[in-house]
């Protein structure tokens, strides 16, 4: 099921996804760390967006649409991006290693882990770009 980003049913419908995506089961399965995103408001997003995964070994067990940050205070990546990046990334627009090596979207956590990882973070991207119909 796909869904209009950023809305708790885009979340959810990430996590369905993900959960079911043979592909992405199989190239995240040695990924061990969860998520804390912000997307920091522009164009039609009025006030800052948090969201929050937890992802193990090509499985999301948690997802939490709006979580206070301090509900995870020591997530293994804060990836931080604007409105404006995130959705471009979401389109196809911007490629997700680009938007972090440029700080369009910037990663707080083992940057040595993320590139080790680059086939999970860019089959992540396919997996969030699939489950996204609209932007708001």
């Amino acid at each position: 099921m796909a869904a209009i980003f950023p809305s708790e049913e885009w979340l959810q419908g990430l996590e369905r996804k993900i959960n079911s995506d043979e592909r992405y089961n199989e190239i995240a399965k040695s990924w061990e760390g969860d998520l804390l995103f912000f997307v920091e408001p522009a164009g039609s997003l009025k006030e800052r967006l948090t969201f929050y995964l937890d992802l193990w070994h090509g499985r999301c067990r948690k997802i939490e649409y709006r979580p206070a940050p301090e509900a995870h205070p020591n997530p293994a990546f804060i990836l931080t991006a604007s409105y404006k990046d995130i959705t471009a990334i979401l389109l196809g627009k911007l490629n997700p290693m680009t938007a972090m090596m440029t700080s369009k979207l910037k990663v707080k956590g083992s940057m040595g882990y993320m590139m080790r990882n680059v086939p999970t973070v860019l089959d992540f991207v396919r997996v969030a770009r699939e489950v996204t119909t609209e932007i708001l």
